[in-house]
């Protein structure tokens, strides 16, 4: 028996997998030990409910066709929100902490590929595990398992991309603070100060004292997102050659921090931080939803262990990297730690597990400003930026593996 479904129903399904996952992370201690997205939650759940109907002999289709546009709208978000101001707060500190980024993301990819070449599968599964989803999260993980799928032809790109994200985001939880902690320690045995009291720590992340949510300020960042989007897609189709390509997602990504700023430099708009991260949810949760709850989990049984050996050695490489460099380069104290544990946070997870890694630690050491200040900047914006541009050259390279 077939059933496909059209828009409408697509639609309301994905809405009703929000709905579960919330409800799953509101009652399921684990879930929100881990940060867990609601989406994802949901999603595997449906999922795998999907998966039963396909063995009872029932196949279900969704109607996709929301999904590349919620995927940009969500890019745009991203690029709306980089405000040029805030990373020219970093100064040298910032630049330091991006080359041990990028150096993390190549080797990232490293071991997802060669890994991948030495058990005898696919080298794009080893990118896809690599900082396609490790340093992307589920929605970097998505845009480029699709866009393996259409140009590759691995149809089973978007479902390995988002179980890899998945599993990125709990890892980053976990070796994060521990990872952290040793630094810290060994900072401790050698007398060295940590940082200043904790009722000193940041106040960044408090609520700001903002208006009333209108439909009014909604329709004005809804109108800079598809403007961002539409100017994105243009640019994607202009500069497309066989030679260096980069996706839409990121064209996307670049025109709206373009806007961004020039608006704030010209004094003519100043973005409504409420509105956008609104829209952004809105448009990753959806997206999401509707990506996990295609998933075609029985295409993936035959290599779930070749992955889980990639994510874990990419987990371990992660740990032993930001302790032996970033460490390091960034001053071999305790903000150096913290940024640690930040980056192993947003470099297998995403932002916000980051976020949670640094407030776990300075909650019991002391704060530590600069990376409050650093890890926001690389892990909601530059990382994503830095990460396009390395993934296509690693999808050069992985062409003439294959």
């Amino acid at each position: 028996m077939d059933l496909s479904l059209g828009v409408p129903a697509t639609l309301a399904i994905a809405a009703l997998v929000l709905v579960v996952g919330r409800e799953l992370v509101k009652r399921i201690g684990f879930l929100r030990k881990y940060s867990i997205p609601e989406p994802v939650a949901g999603g595997l759940v449906a999922a795998l409910l999907v998966a039963a109907l396909q063995a009872a002999g029932v196949r279900i289709g969704f109607d996709s066709s929301l999904q590349p546009g919620l995927m940009l709208a969500f890019f745009a978000t991203i690029g709306l929100g980089a405000d040029a101001r805030m990373v020219a707060k970093g100064g040298g500190a910032l630049l330091r902490f991006t080359v041990c980024v990028i150096g993390m993301l190549v080797l990232e990819n490293v071991i997802g590929v060669g890994v991948a070449k030495a058990l005898g599968i696919d080298p794009l599964i080893g990118l896809i595990a690599g900082s396609v989803t490790m340093a992307g999260g589920h929605g970097t993980g998505a845009a480029w398992g699709q866009r393996f799928a259409e140009q590759f032809g691995l149809v089973e790109g978007p479902a390995l991309a988002l179980a890899s994200a998945t599993f990125g985001l709990i890892m980053g939880g976990v070796i994060g603070g521990p990872v952290a902690m040793r630094l810290i320690r060994r900072l401790q045995a050698r007398g060295e100060a940590l940082g200043v009291a904790a009722e000193e720590a940041l106040t960044h992340d408090e609520a700001e004292a903002v208006e009333p949510f209108t439909p009014e300020r909604l329709t004005v960042t809804i109108m800079l997102v598809a403007a961002s989007v539409a100017a994105g897609t243009a640019l994607a189709r202009m500069t497309e050659n066989p030679v260096f390509t980069l996706p839409t997602f990121v064209w996307t990504l670049f025109v709206g921090a373009l806007l961004r700023n020039l608006l704030s430099l010209a004094r003519l708009h100043e973005i409504d931080g409420q509105a956008l991260s609104f829209t952004g949810i809105v448009a990753l949760s959806l997206f999401l939803a509707m990506a996990l709850m295609s998933l075609r989990l029985w295409e993936l049984a035959s290599l779930a262990l070749p992955m889980l050996v990639i994510l874990a050695l990419n987990a371990v490489g992660v740990a032993l990297y930001t302790s032996f460099v970033t460490f390091r380069i960034m001053g071999a104290n305790y903000e150096a730690a913290v940024l640690v544990a930040g980056q192993c946070g947003f470099g297998l997870g995403a932002t916000p597990t980051a976020i949670a890694n640094l407030q776990a630690i300075c909650s019991r050491y002391g704060a530590a400003p600069q990376a409050f200040i650093l890890v926001p900047v690389v892990g909601a914006f530059v990382i994503d930026l830095c990460n396009a541009i390395v993934i296509s050259g690693f999808v050069h390279i992985v062409a003439l593996l294959r």
